[in-house]
């Protein structure tokens, strides 16, 4: 416990925690470009990773970052390709919020009881599902999908939901994670130097 006490109050430790949940972020989604999948449950599983690291930095950034978080994303000089980080564009602040409110709506739905993530498929053809797995495309899925949640939970399941559809939805696995990742490496690298700065 002392150790733990001691290393939340290290700014040095705080900063090489974010730099390392970076670096396994953009190793995951990098990984969708090269490997392909053995089946459809190696696919769903490399996503479900990608899914988790990008949600649960987001969700970091957003509670102890609020404003460096928002600042970067009114910027509108968010950076992504295909390839996560080179050849960069532009990629305006409602992609970026769209995007990541799918992947938080695609979180929630994988943590429910039997909730697998199914929400890939393959590129049409007989090589389709030996595609390297940001090829696949994210499918639609119903709004039955929220019938699990408590009622409290709905409206803004309902958001995200709404989020899925309009940014996720008939798109490549590459194409969603690729402005995600890039923001928030962007927003991680601006947040080390304030973390740093409040020790």
């Amino acid at each position: 416990m002392a150790w733990n006490r001691h290393h939340l109050r290290d700014a040095a430790a705080e900063d090489r925690a974010l730099e390392w949940s970076i670096a396994g972020m953009l190793d995951v989604t990098e990984r969708l470009s090269v490997g392909q999948p053995a089946d459809e449950a190696a696919a769903f599983t490399a996503v479900a990773e990608a899914v988790w690291w990008v949600t649960i930095i987001d969700a970091r950034l957003v509670r102890q970052y609020t404003d460096l978080y928002d600042a970067v994303l009114a910027d509108d000089t968010v950076l992504a390709d295909d390839t996560v980080l080179a050849d960069y564009v532009a990629v305006p602040p409602p992609v970026i919020e769209g995007t990541l409110a799918g992947l938080r709506f695609v979180r929630n739905m994988m943590s429910f009881p039997g909730g697998r993530a199914d929400f890939i498929r393959p590129p049409a053809g007989p090589d389709g599902a030996g595609a390297v797995v940001a090829a696949w495309t994210w499918k639609q899925v119903p709004e039955q999908t929220l019938g699990p949640l408590p009622a409290r939970m709905r409206p803004w399941e309902t958001n995200r939901y709404r989020s899925y559809t309009a940014w996720l939805a008939e798109r490549t696995v590459g194409e969603v994670f690729a402005p995600a990742a890039a923001f928030l490496n962007l927003a991680a690298a601006q947040a080390a130097p304030l973390a740093g700065a409040e020790a």
